[in-house]
């Protein structure tokens, strides 16, 4: 979702997915408005909370408010637009496979598979990927090879890459992912074969993984990544 974080409704609606302090004026405004309105919800449906369904009611109608004022529909290019079938029930949730056996980094399979496969809202802990050897293990691969490939953690497909000609130094790249909490990328760094952004803001692989979300500043688009969704290993 645009210039926003999914604020905690319930202990069963918790959705940390950007900085307040990323926001702009104009955006903080809009953000305020939607704290409001975020509250009025919250008292209108927290007497329903202990139903299943009523959750699920409450889950959409936040998630329609926030579409309804941050907007929807288009970022600009060089982001690749996707339609929501990309995200249709396949053979293993949204994707035909579950995860690689043997991820990246260290990353828990499991969470990864829940959140690649089986969700479409939900983020790893903020900070997540600072728990895990990534930063040491990519910093010398950044190093060594001049750049760090980021794949899908179902399809071992290609999705982000670091390296000097993005016009980003690794130190840049963890700078801004802890500033966010999560792993952050900008558009240069996207291979848009196999990303694509849908109306909502979800970032999400041509073959139905889950990413993360577009949160733009305002130096333009911002793909705030969930690590274990793009903790795979190379297909070829």
């Amino acid at each position: 979702q645009r210039y926003t974080c999914l604020l905690a409704a319930s202990s069963s609606f918790v959705v940390p997915t950007a900085s307040i302090s990323s926001l702009d004026e104009e955006n903080t405004m809009r953000f305020t408005v939607l704290v409001l309105l975020f509250s009025s919800a919250l008292a209108f449906t927290v007497p329903m909370v202990a139903s299943r369904k009523a959750t699920s009611l409450k889950m959409n109608f936040l998630q329609d408010l926030v579409k309804g004022l941050v907007g929807g529909g288009s970022f600009p290019e060089p982001c690749v637009m996707g339609e929501e079938a990309i995200m249709s029930a396949k053979a293993h949730g949204t994707s035909e496979t579950p995860v690689q056996e043997d991820l990246r980094w260290s990353v828990d399979r499991k969470v990864a598979d829940r959140i690649c496969n089986f969700n479409r809202h939900y983020a790893e802990f903020r900070g997540y990927w600072q728990s895990t050897p990534f930063a040491e293990e990519a910093r010398k691969e950044f190093e060594e090879k001049g750049e760090v490939n980021f794949y899908d953690s179902n399809t071992g497909k290609p999705l982000f890459v670091l390296n000097k000609e993005t016009g980003r130094s690794f130190d840049d790249f963890l700078k801004e992912s802890k500033s966010h909490g999560w792993p952050s990328f900008r558009d240069s760094e996207v291979n848009w074969e196999y990303v694509r952004c849908l109306p909502d803001g979800e970032a999400v692989s041509v073959d139905g993984t889950h990413l993360g979300h577009n949160l733009p500043d305002s130096t333009g688009s911002r793909y705030c990544i969930n690590l274990v969704s793009v903790s795979g290993k190379p297909s070829e």
